[in-house]
């Protein structure tokens, strides 16, 4: 049988190494086709050079390796605006709004993923619960701020899902209609921060 170019067997011990390298193979596939269905394993598998029945003994089916790579970029974005709220320490409003912000800069870095995150069926068949992460995340921030007179008080889970159904709304029409007129990221940002949330930024 010809193995050209077919990659040496994993020793004992390196299937977790394969599992990551098919996963982060099918993120980047993710990321270039912006669709979920139109992923193949059988193009995963050519991806990291191993048998298409390989994947199969790590992702059952398309479905788990989808649901496997939005929880990674789920996490990444959380970590994404973790970090620039923490370079933010001190205000609770110039907290929010960096998270925000940083986590819409990603999105636009990485539209395909966004869209599938946001897009993909495997949501309403298998359900994302690791997306309340985000929402927790989010909700604190805007009670901060609640709390520190930046902003009005009000039902602070209200408030963060108004706020991200714009950011969210605003980003996927970016994302599908990028010839439009729009206006600078930031600015409309912070006319969401204000409107929703009463900042004064």
């Amino acid at each position: 049988m010809d193995t050209k170019g077919r990659r040496k067997q994993n020793t004992r011990g390196k299937g977790d190494l394969l599992r990551e390298e098919m996963l982060t193979a099918g993120v980047r596939m993710l990321d270039e086709l912006g669709d979920d269905q139109a992923l193949s394993l059988r193009a995963v598998a050519r991806a990291v050079s191993v048998a298409a029945t390989s994947v199969y003994l790590y992702f059952p089916d398309r479905d788990a390796l989808v649901l496997a790579a939005t929880q990674r970029c789920h996490e990444e974005l959380v970590a994404v605006g973790d970090a620039a709220e923490a370079a933010h320490d001190g205000h609770p409003a110039a907290q929010l709004r960096a998270r925000i912000l940083a986590q819409a800069e990603w999105a636009q870095t990485h539209p395909g993923l966004y869209k599938v995150l946001h897009e993909s069926g495997v949501h309403r068949r298998l359900g994302m619960p690791f997306k309340e992460v985000m929402v927790e995340r989010t909700r604190t921030a805007v009670q901060r701020c609640m709390d520190a007179g930046a902003a009005p008080h009000d039902d602070a889970l209200t408030v963060t899902i108004d706020l991200r159904t714009a950011v969210n709304g605003m980003l996927a029409q970016r994302i599908n209609e990028p010839d439009l007129p729009w206006p600078p990221l930031a600015d409309q940002l912070d006319r969401f921060l204000t409107k929703l949330v009463g900042l004064q930024l």
